[in-house]
């Protein structure tokens, strides 16, 4: 009788140890954590630069951990500018997929404002893997790996100047013809005008793949530079149905200020960089990515838009280019507005273009080329799903998408793509993550 109930307690331990070990390369809490990560990103208004900053770190540390178990995918350890490596794991049992997901959101509550609701988010997936049967030992072994390589991610963080440009003085505004101002409706101060200064992850310095110089500016009617502004004031004017809604649809403004009388309040969206990163969790859903699959997608997506920002705003305020609404209405129509909000920092190169056409190289790498997906990401916010064939017709759609809606002329889109796709080159030849 003694021999029977040790046989049937046995196969019921044994049968919950499988189970819990069927949802280890389930990849829903990734998904369900980049999700809320970005909400949490969304909510506290960081700006595209500083988004990318914590949806990178996050991937990373995840990532790390994950190919500890693996025997496909490569450590980015020495691949990445400074970066050591993580601490193994001890004899415990734990599991990977737990230990991933705490470490991401030890990072991401590290670098956001709500750090109450990052840790409510994590707390609801820790439901999901005990709901799963994950042992609570399992559970808790895991925890504390994944504490300690957040830990050791952190140190490595702390080290990317990030801290130290939030002490440099207040950008001061060059006042000479053809400079960038601020723009209306807030006038805003701009946006990140040492984010140069950060350490970048796959390019050697922020200048590595620095764009041609745009055309000097001009107000004669027969130069280059009047001839592009000229061109953003005749096509906004002129916008047809399909033109208007790529314009909002890539809109992607973290913060859109509203002004009803003397009452501002601001409309949050989501911004470049993460649409583009919600791009890579549908494309991994699509081709049923399992955990370290869909983490090297995520992964390889936020290191290319995080080198993208870094490049791109190093040009910005080298060139400090004036935005087409300030020329326009001093030299063209005094009545004229974009329609699109104007950010607040200098016009070139275009931000979406360098950015989306970098992350579009990786994932084409990744995904392959005519992949075709149905992009929700902005349901969100009031948008209808748009269909893709490619990752790169996307990428030229979001690009072409700022001389719609009237903020960037057409030298900033065409050669920020070039920017773009030097900064993916430069990723898939420097950085492996999977094994031939």
């Amino acid at each position: 009788m003694k021999r029977y109930l040790f046989l049937f307690v046995f196969s019921i331990a044994m049968s919950a140890n499988a189970q819990w070990h069927k949802s280890e390369n389930d990849p829903s809490p990734l998904h369900r954590s980049q999700k809320a990560l970005s909400d949490i990103i969304v909510s506290d208004i960081f700006s595209p630069p500083v988004a990318s900053r914590i949806f990178v770190y996050a991937n990373i540390a995840a990532y790390e951990i994950q190919v500890k178990n693996s025997k496909q995918f490569l450590s980015l350890k020495g691949q990445l500018n400074g970066f050591k490596g993580i601490p193994d794991p001890d004899q415990k049992q734990i599991s990977y997929s737990v230990a991933a997901t705490y470490a991401y959101w030890q990072i991401g509550k590290r670098l956001v404002f709500a750090e109450q609701v990052a840790l409510d988010s994590l707390n609801s997936i820790l439901s999901w893997y005990k709901a799963k049967g994950y042992p609570d030992t399992v559970v808790q072994n895991s925890v504390l790996y994944g504490k300690k390589v957040s830990d050791s991610v952190l140190k490595w963080v702390d080290q990317d100047q990030y801290k130290e440009t939030r002490k440099l003085r207040r950008y001061s505004l060059v006042k000479q013809e053809g400079n960038w101002a601020p723009t209306p409706p807030g006038y805003m101060a701009a946006v990140e005008p040492y984010w140069n200064r950060i350490r970048p992850l796959a390019m050697k310095t922020a200048d590595q793949f620095k764009p041609a110089a745009p055309p000097p500016y001009s107000k004669d009617k027969n130069s280059a530079f009047y001839i592009n502004a000229n061109e953003v004031y005749t096509v906004g004017k002129k916008l047809d149905e399909k033109q208007l809604d790529i314009a909002k649809f890539w809109d992607c403004n973290p913060f859109f200020l509203n002004l009803n009388g003397h009452m501002n309040y601001a409309t949050k969206k989501i911004s470049p960089g993460a649409h583009w990163i919600s791009i890579a969790g549908i494309a991994s859903r699509l081709k049923n990515f399992n955990y370290i699959q869909s983490s090297s997608a995520y992964t390889s997506t936020c290191i290319a838009l995080f080198d993208a920002f870094i490049s791109c705003w190093d040009e910005k305020y080298r060139s400090n280019y004036i935005r087409p609404e300030t020329f326009i209405n001093a030299n063209i129509d005094e009545n004229w507005r974009p329609i699109l909000q104007t950010p607040p920092f200098p016009e070139y190169p275009s931000g979406h273009s360098v950015a989306s056409t970098a992350a579009a190289y990786v994932l084409t790498k990744i995904f392959g080329d005519n992949f075709k997906y149905q992009d929700n990401t902005e349901t969100d916010f009031g948008l209808p799903v748009r269909s893709f064939t490619s990752f790169n017709q996307a990428a030229d759609e979001a690009a072409i998408s700022r001389l719609y809606g009237g903020i960037h002329y057409r030298p900033a889109i065409e050669n920020g793509q070039v920017e773009g796709r030097n900064i993916g080159a430069n990723q898939i030849e420097k950085i492996k993550m999977k094994k031939d």
